[in-house]
């Protein structure tokens, strides 16, 4: 079995950059640590650590290319000159992944400066998921198969008249379904289809990429200064360095109700919208709906993104209820790219460690709308729900 090769340095999710040179900017010192979570139990074979090491170290030779540094200076004019600068000579270091195998077990380790090892969790996540169905030798459904189903399922959205986001690369199947579902996507879905979160597939089509920010943001943040304080600083160092770009809010790092409690007028005035990741889409509608009227805001003016697990049933349901209401669209991941006949992954990479500059290492959480999406050792679970009063 061969190893599985990025064709791309810009394979990868676009809030990784936007957060990356966010990082480089605020926190230059600081140094971080992830962890690959199997909430599948998936059986990985023999000698499967074995293949994710050859695709690990692959990734050193990987360069952004003058158009590609092009590219993202046309689309995405907030990212400064001098980041795309150091983009263009940066590199990835497979030294910051450790990778162990124990019987069907494995452990994969992502430790270092912030701002460099921030780009390893989206690829190496895609690596993994490749990398499971070609060493347990699964068949998948056929190019004319897969397409089929996607043309479907854009022909299904197109009627409804809603936007759609491809939000699939960390749990893809492969790459090639991954370019296959963008072309058929792009082909068939000029009426809903507006992009990816994939910076690389995003160029290749010519539209702009797709994202703002992820959990690992405020969960930093809250390692820095604090549970209480966390959305607030990550709100305003966003602000700080994007001001009024990238403006869609993610809420649930410390619970929907949290975040809405100090999402001030000025926030959400200033924030063109937020993002939906856990919890009921319709409770959550209504939150924000009353929230913004609270603030003396239209919804109408301000937009939500679902990103949670979706599929046609959901994004019809919720699509009915929001219309005329709130503006919305919907990013949709493994139901688009790992839809082949095969059960998709279950896994996630995420942040468990901070050491900001002259702090010692210490472990973060993650408290989703979802108990079962929380983050992080049971005694700081804790200390974050007495800190935040969080009663369950």
């Amino acid at each position: 079995m061969e190893a599985t090769f990025l064709k791309s340095i810009l394979d990868n999710d676009f809030y990784k950059f936007t957060m990356q040179h966010a990082v480089i900017k605020l926190y230059p010192k600081a140094k971080v640590r992830y962890a690959f979570i199997n909430r599948g139990k998936h059986v990985f074979p023999e000698g499967f650590a074995e293949l994710l090491r050859k695709s690990v170290d692959a990734m050193a030779d990987l360069r952004l290319t003058k158009e590609e540094k092009s590219y993202l200076s046309h689309f995405c004019p907030y990212l400064d000159n001098t980041y795309l600068d150091f983009l263009q000579g940066y590199s990835y270091n497979p030294s910051e992944v450790h990778i162990e195998q124990e019987g069907s077990e494995i452990k994969v380790v992502i430790e270092g400066f912030w701002y460099r090892t921030i780009l390893w969790e989206v690829p190496l996540m895609a690596l993994i998921s490749e990398l499971f169905y070609k060493a347990n030798h699964l068949i998948r459904l056929n190019d004319d198969a897969i397409k089929s189903v996607t043309k479907t399922k854009i022909d299904n959205y197109n009627t409804l008249g809603v936007s759609i986001l491809e939000f699939g690369t960390r749990r893809r199947h492969s790459y090639d379904v991954h370019a296959l579902i963008n072309e058929t996507l792009t082909k068939y879905g000029s009426q809903s289809f507006i992009g990816t979160s994939n910076v690389h597939f995003a160029m290749l089509n010519n539209k702009r990429p797709l994202g703002t920010h992820a959990h690992e943001w405020f969960m930093f943040h809250a390692g820095q200064y604090g549970f209480k304080m966390a959305n607030l600083i990550s709100l305003e160092n966003w602000t700080k360095v994007y001001g009024g770009d990238l403006g869609i809010a993610l809420t649930d790092t410390y619970t929907t109700e949290i975040f809405f409690n100090q999402f001030d007028k000025k926030y959400s005035k200033l924030f063109d919208g937020v993002r939906h990741d856990s919890g009921d889409p319709i409770e959550f509608a209504q939150k924000v709906m009353a929230h913004y009227n609270k603030m003396g805001i239209d919804p109408k003016s301000k937009a939500i993104v679902f990103s949670d697990s979706l599929n046609f049933e959901k994004v019809k349901l919720i699509s009915d209820f929001c219309k005329d209401k709130i503006k919305m669209s919907f990013g949709i991941g493994t139901n688009f790219t790992n839809d082949v006949g095969l059960p998709a992954m279950n896994m996630v990479i995420k942040l468990t460690h901070t050491k900001p500059d002259n702090v010692h290492w210490q472990g973060v959480v993650k408290l989703s709308d979802e108990k079962n999406k929380n983050t992080g050792t049971p005694e700081m679970i804790a200390l974050a729900k007495q800190v935040l009063g969080i009663k369950s």
